[in-house]
């Protein structure tokens, strides 16, 4: 039997540790992008901070779009609580809370990963140390990431993990595709051209998958294969369609060990059906898409699924309204916690806090 605390801490340690691989990722994008087109890197910064979804926080800062200024503040401010440095401490303060529930080798690395970035990140980062320092944290995660899943037992400990880690990895690469194609470009009649794949490029190496997506496509930066890549590709790790594969496929398990089924469930089934069904629909057009470049078949990926954006910000991290958006969008706050979905120790009468019907 699991505590709730226990689920809630678990879930909660996997979200930090993959939004703090996120930021870095974010952050080593657009200072590739600046390097690139140095004439106009306040613009490529300014696309960081809005990718990252924290604009407000940041404005409320500072005036001026640099990497000194978005790589302290995306990085190490504490006044961010998605900065790197906020979120592996607090990943390590809730492995510390669940500390029983993790094999010595998972809570070392997660304390050896805080150690690590918070020394690496004691005071303002250079730009010309940005590369180090960001390889540095992507590794740390990947070493925390590779350690549970070596050592921990396939059991509930693991889904609540799991689903945190994919719920995470959803809203980012939903909200990365949300910002492209609502707010990057300047106008409509940017598309198509150099700015146009400078920032697919910008946002495939955000999501780590510029080397990916040329072993899939060709070397061209068609937005309708990146859409495709990004949402439908059920092979590709940061895609929405592998994400809620793995939410649907550990709540399932939850509910096989619980014996229960709660709105959740429901919600991450029915996104992935929807993910399903527009992989099918846009693969019967795939003919017609090829014999016809400027058919309307090419859009019906990317226009049909991406939703209208809203600008509201919960706790420094990028958020909309779940009404105002898709299904196939809904990273969701009825999955947020389902960690807590089980069993809530708001509940009256839950007596300990416990996850009933399971031991």
């Amino acid at each position: 039997m699991l505590l709730g605390r226990t689920a809630s801490g678990l879930y909660w340690m996997h979200r930090y540790i993959e939004r703090a691989e996120n930021m870095a990722r974010i952050v080593d994008a657009g200072l590739r992008m600046a390097l690139t087109r140095t004439s106009d890197a306040p613009a490529e910064w300014s696309s960081v901070v809005v990718t990252s979804g924290t604009e407000d926080g940041f404005r409320k800062k500072h005036d001026v779009y640099s990497a000194s200024t978005v790589s302290d503040y995306l990085l190490r401010d504490d006044d961010n609580p998605s900065s790197v440095l906020s979120c592996i401490e607090g990943a390590r303060s809730n492995a510390r809370m669940v500390r029983t529930a993790l094999t010595r080798e998972a809570w070392e690395s997660v304390n050896e990963a805080w150690m690590v970035i918070k020394r690496a990140l004691a005071s303002p980062v250079p730009a010309s140390e940005l590369p180090v320092v960001l390889d540095q944290i992507k590794r740390e995660t990947a070493l925390i990431r590779g350690t549970f899943h070596g050592t921990m037992l396939r059991n509930e400990i693991f889904d609540f993990a799991r689903i945190g880690t994919f719920i995470e990895r959803a809203d980012n690469t939903a909200r990365i595709l949300d910002v492209k194609y609502h707010l990057l470009l300047p106008s409509v009649s940017y598309v198509g051209t150099s700015l146009d794949n400078y920032q697919w490029e910008s946002i495939l190496r955000s999501v780590a998958a510029h080397r990916s997506y040329r072993w899939v496509y060709d070397v061209q930066y068609k937005p309708v294969n990146i859409a495709d890549y990004l949402m439908l590709n059920g092979r590709m790790p940061r895609s929405l369609h592998f994400c809620y594969l793995n939410i649907v496929e550990n709540l399932g398990y939850l509910a096989e060990d619980y014996g229960v089924r709660h709105a959740c469930h429901d919600t991450a089934g029915n996104t992935l059906a929807t993910l399903k069904a527009t992989r099918s629909s846009k693969s019967s057009r795939t003919a017609c898409t090829n014999s016809s470049p400027g058919s309307s078949a090419r859009t019906t990926v990317s226009a049909s699924i991406l939703p209208k954006p809203t600008t509201s910000i919960e706790s420094g991290h990028a958020s909309r309204d779940p009404s105002h958006l898709p299904v196939s969008l809904r990273p969701a706050r009825a999955l947020r916690v389902a960690a807590a979905a089980a069993s809530s120790p708001d509940v009256p009468g839950a007596e300990s806090h416990r996850l009933a019907g399971h031991s």
